[in-house]
């Protein structure tokens, strides 16, 4: 295969969210649904790629979270223009170095995962946001530290409201929409005709979209407020979509 035909075939997923949101679940479920069609498919996993030293912990500064999102990045262009189809499932908390990926990879497809912090809180099952709330991880991301969601991302999806299938398919129809998969291959995985739609030309400036302006806002949540919130965390979910975790 040529280098040109490689490297159009080649894209990234870049799935930005705060922790709980459901970043993986979904990331796991596309590259698998990629996979069927015999596309070369990696996922850069960050609770893998912790067992290599490759990034940093859930407490980190700006500056090491920044680094840890361009090296991650780093990776994700070698194997886009090697025509892989890479998915990357990180908080990646500052637009600037997203955007900064986007600008190197260019291939580039950023899903905003959200969901509010309610609900993450419901769903950490790993305690990351109670030892926030008590001061033993004082940089962590939506308690302590904000979160900016992307000015214009490709996708939207919101995981307390769908389920991962349906996020998927929201996934893989902006996929064909954008032209990084054709008809036949979203039929396949979806089981129904897909047809390409028109796709709206992309804002330019520093103002969120208004999808992103309704998410998780840039503003940390605070632990006063979050204490609240913690003490409804421990009612049961309603009943309803399945949802991912982190």
């Amino acid at each position: 295969m040529a280098a040109t035909q490689m490297e159009r075939s080649g894209f990234t997923l870049w799935l930005t969210g705060m922790s709980g949101s459901g970043k993986s679940t979904l990331a796991n479920y596309i590259a698998q649904r990629l996979r069927g069609l015999g596309r070369q498919t990696e996922l850069l996993d960050v609770e893998d790629l912790e067992k290599y030293s490759l990034t940093v912990d859930l407490n980190a500064s700006k500056e090491q979270r920044n680094a840890d999102v361009r090296r991650l990045g780093y990776f994700a262009r070698l194997l886009t223009r090697n025509g892989v189809i890479t998915l990357v499932p990180t908080v990646s908390p500052y637009r600037e170095s997203r955007d900064q990926n986007r600008r190197e990879i260019g291939r580039f497809v950023e899903i905003f995962v959200d969901a509010p912090v309610e609900e993450l809180i419901q769903r950490d099952s790993k305690g990351h946001y109670k030892k926030a709330l008590a001061g033993d991880l004082p940089n962590f991301i939506g308690i302590t530290e904000p979160y900016e969601p992307p000015n214009n991302p490709e996708i939207v999806v919101r995981t307390h409201l769908k389920t991962v299938e349906e996020s998927a398919q929201e996934v893989f129809q902006t996929l064909l929409d954008l032209g990084y998969l054709k008809p036949a291959e979203v039929s396949q995985i979806v089981g129904q005709r897909a047809r390409r739609r028109p796709v709206e030309k992309k804002k330019s400036g520093s103002r969120p979209a208004r999808s992103a302006r309704r998410a998780t806002g840039p503003t940390p949540v605070g632990k006063r407020r979050a204490s609240r919130i913690a003490g409804k965390a421990h009612r049961p979910a309603k009943n309803g979509a399945r949802r991912g975790k982190r």
